[in-house]
């Protein structure tokens, strides 16, 4: 783009490939140190790096993939996506009552199997 806007004439082949390269390298440079570049991480890194997370909530997370998986679709929906109970119905197909029912019978096992009190509470 650079040398598309340029309206000064080169002295030579040599002296526009030095120009071409030197634009590029400062180009180059110039995305390296850009605000948007040192603030985000790529996809690819987020799979590289592992992720952590506190040996309590691994431990519950790792209860709450063990429940059958409309207790665990629920339960992830609510807690996690913030979904209301009319919500989570509108968005499974099933009734406002089967989701309530679902989620007080996900929040009892969780408590059996974790000890405690009851999620929610």
């Amino acid at each position: 783009m650079k040398y598309a806007l340029r309206d000064a004439l080169f002295e030579s082949d040599d002296h526009e490939r030095a120009w071409l390269i030197r634009v590029a390298i400062n180009a180059c440079k110039d995305v390296l140190k850009s605000f948007f570049r040192s603030r985000v991480s790529s996809f690819d890194e987020l799979y590289e790096e592992p992720f952590y997370l506190h040996e309590h909530e691994s431990e519950v997370l790792s209860v709450i993939l063990k429940l059958p998986k409309n207790y665990r679709d629920v339960i992830y929906l609510h807690y996690y996506e913030g979904y209301s109970a009319v919500e989570i119905a509108k968005i499974l197909g099933r009734k406002e009552n089967t989701v309530y029912t679902w989620l007080d019978r996900a929040r009892k096992k969780l408590k059996e199997w974790l000890g405690g009190e009851q999620v929610g509470e």
